[in-house]
C-alpha cells in the first residue's frame, strides 16, 4: 500500500443492528422480543426473528413450510417504509452523540471515526458510546465495527459477537479481509467467474495485478479488487436530517371525548398545514398516530384525492378515534386520549395543486361537494367504485372510501385462472335476472358432470319475450371453495348471441339459467 493510497481511506464506524427489518415490524406492532415473527415477501419468507430461527425457520421458505415447522408462526407482510420510518429516531439519537450520521440501508449506518476517536479518547471508547445509545433505544444487540473504509468496518461489525465491537487496526484492512469468501463482494456474475477460476477468498482475488483485474473485469471489478484488499476510498457523506413537518399535541389531563379531542388538534392541524405550506409543499398522504392513557396505540395512514387542509386533518382523526368512519362517537379506543401526531407521508409541490387562473375547475368543485358529504356521513359515508381482481363479475366489482386506495387484495393483477376474458360486458346486473334456454324440441338445455350438454341451444327465454340465438360458446364450468360448503360456488357460464345482435353472459346454477350481465 502506497503512502498516497493510504491516505485516500477514511477511517469508518458503522453500526449494524441484525434483523433490523424484523425489530422494526415487532417494535411498531408491540410484541415482545421472543414471539416467533417472520416478515414474508412474494409468498417467501424475507426475514425472521431469533425466536422463529430457533424452530427451524429460514430465509427463502415459503410459508406454509416455515409455519409448518413452527405452528406459532407469526406472518406478516414485509414493508420497507416501516424500516425507513423506525430508523429514523435511531439516527437521530445517534446524531446527539456523534454528528455525522450516513444512512447505508435501514438498520446499518456509518460515521467518520476521525472525529468520535478524537473527542472519546479512542476508536473502542466511542464504538461503547454508540452502543450505550442503542441500549437506552431498547436495542441491546446491535454490533459496531471500525476499520479502513465502509466495507471492511461492516463486515467487521457483522462478524463480531461478543464483544460487540471489533476494531481492525489502521493498515490491516486487507489481513482483516484476505480469509472470507468472495461471495461478500455481492457481484454473483464475478463471484461465480472467479470461483470457476479457482479463487475463493477476498485474498486470493487482492493478490491479483490491478492491471490484469482491471484489463479482464473492468472498472467495475477493479472497484472490488480495490474492496478486496482493504482499499475502499468511498467517503462517509453525512446525510442532511430531514425538516420536521409533524405536529404533535399531548393532553393533560387526557380526554375521553371525541369532539374533544378533535377541538383541541384543530390549532395544531392548522400549524401543519402551514409549515407545508411555507415549504412550498402539500400532504397527499399522513400517518395519525393516537395513544392512550391506558397504553393503547393506533396508528392508520390516510390518503387524500387532492391534499390535506386543516380540516380534514381533524376529520381523519376523528374518524379513526370513530374505529374508521362507523359514525359512532363512543367506539375507538377504549380509554382517555393522551397524545396525537400527524405526520407527512407524502407530500408533493405546491405548485402542482393550484387551482386554475379562472376559477375552479368541474372536478375539484365535485371533490369538494364529496369530501363536504363524507365529512358529515363519516369516512365510508361516500364510495368510489373501483374494479378489483377476481373471477367472476361481482367479485371484480369494489367500493372504497372517497380518497382511498385499492386495497391490495382488491388488486387487478393476474393471474386469475377462469376470469371472463375481454371486451368485459357493458351491463352487469346487480341481481342476476331469472332467464331459461331451450333446445330446438322445446326443452330446457342441462349440462351433466361431464360437462356434456342436452341439446344445442337454439331459444333464450327472457320473461314474456323469445329470442332465437344464433351463436354461442360454452359451458365454462365454475367450481370454486368447494371445500367451504356455505361459501362453494358451481355452475356453468355460457356466452349467447340472440337475432337482433345482443349478447348475454349467462349462468346455469344446477337446473336454473340465470343472466349475469349483458353486452350492449
Amino acid at each position: 500500500m502506497t503512502h498516497e493510497t493510504h491516505h485516500r481511506v477514511m477511517r469508518t464506524i458503522v453500526l449494524w443492528c441484525p434483523d433490523w427489518p424484523v425489530t422494526a415490524a415487532m417494535r411498531s406492532r408491540t410484541l415482545p422480543e421472543d414471539a416467533p415473527v417472520a416478515l414474508t415477501e412474494k409468498g417467501l419468507v424475507f426475514a425472521c426473528s431469533p425466536a422463529a430461527r430457533l424452530a427451524g425457520v429460514r430465509r427463502g421458505q415459503r410459508i406454509r413450510e416455515a409455519q409448518s415447522r413452527c405452528p406459532d408462526l407469526l406472518a406478516f407482510p414485509y414493508e420497507a417504509e416501516v424500516d425507513i420510518r423506525s430508523f429514523e429516531p435511531v439516527l437521530a439519537a445517534i446524531e446527539e452523540v456523534m454528528p455525522g450520521v450516513q444512512l447505508l440501508r435501514p438498520g446499518t449506518c456509518a460515521i467518520r471515526s476521525r472525529g468520535p476517536n478524537r473527542f472519546y479518547g479512542s476508536d473502542d471508547e466511542a464504538a461503547l458510546w454508540l452502543l450505550d445509545t442503542l441500549d437506552a433505544l431498547g436495542i441491546p444487540d446491535a454490533r459496531v465495527g471500525v476499520a479502513d473504509g465502509p466495507f471492511t468496518a461492516e463486515y467487521a461489525a457483522r462478524t463480531t459477537t461478543r464483544p460487540r465491537i471489533r476494531v481492525v487496526p489502521e493498515g490491516s484492512s486487507g489481513d482483516f479481509l484476505a480469509p472470507l469468501p468472495v461471495q461478500l463482494l455481492d457481484q454473483p456474475q464475478l463471484v461465480t467467474l472467479l470461483v470457476r477460476l479457482g479463487i475463493r477468498t477476498l485474498g486470493e482475488f487482492a493478490a491479483l495485478s490491478p492491471s490484469d483485474v482491471a484489463a479482464r473485469f473492468g472498472e467495475d471489478g477493479s472497484h472490488l479488487h480495490a474492496l478486496a484488499g482493504g482499499l475502499d476510498s468511498r467517503r462517509v457523506i453525512p446525510r442532511v436530517p430531514p425538516r420536521e413537518l409533524d405536529v404533535t399535541i399531548s393532553f393533560e389531563p387526557p380526554l375521553d371525548r371525541i369532539d374533544q379531542v378533535a377541538f383541541g388538534f384543530r390549532a395544531s392541524a392548522d400549524r401543519f398545514v402551514e409549515q407545508l405550506t411555507a415549504a412550498k409543499l402539500v400532504c397527499t398522504s399522513i400517518r395519525v398516530e393516537i395513544d392512550s392513557d391506558a397504553g393503547d396505540t393506533s396508528e392508520r395512514t390516510w390518503l387524500h384525492p387532492r391534499s390535506f387542509t386543516p380540516a380534514d386533518v381533524i376529520d381523519r382523526i376523528r374518524w379513526q378515534l370513530q374505529g374508521g368512519g362507523s359514525g359512532s362517537t363512543d367506539s375507538g379506543l377504549g380509554s382517555p386520549i393522551c397524545y396525537v401526531r400527524v405526520v407527512p407521508v407524502s407530500v408533493d409541490a405546491i405548485g402542482n395543486h393550484e387551482q386554475g387562473l379562472w376559477g375552479t375547475a368541474a372536478d375539484e368543485r365535485i371533490h369538494h361537494g364529496l369530501s363536504r358529504v363524507q365529512s358529515m356521513l363519516g369516512h365510508g359515508g361516500v364510495l368510489t367504485a373501483v374494479i378489483g381482481g377476481g373471477r367472476t363479475l361481482s367479485d371484480r366489482q369494489n367500493l372504497v372510501a372517497w380518497g382511498d386506495r385499492p386495497a391490495a387484495a382488491l388488486a387487478e393483477t393476474p393471474p386469475w385462472p377462469g376470469q371472463l376474458p375481454t371486451p368485459a360486458p357493458s351491463t352487469v346486473f346487480e341481481r342476476r335476472h331469472p332467464v331459461s334456454i331451450t333446445a330446438v324440441d322445446g326443452r330446457t338445455v342441462t349440462v351433466d358432470d361431464r360437462g356434456a350438454m342436452s341439446g344445442v341451444p337454439a331459444v333464450l327465454h327472457t320473461g314474456q319475450v323469445e329470442c332465437p340465438i344464433v351463436a354461442w360458446a360454452g359451458p365454462w364450468p365454475v367450481d370454486e371453495r368447494w371445500w367451504a360448503a356455505d361459501q362453494a360456488r358451481r355452475g356453468n357460464r355460457f356466452q349467447v348471441v340472440e337475432e337482433s345482435g345482443l349478447a348475454w353472459l349467462l349462468v346455469l346454477d344446477g337446473d336454473s339459467w340465470w343472466a349475469e350481465a349483458r353486452y350492449d
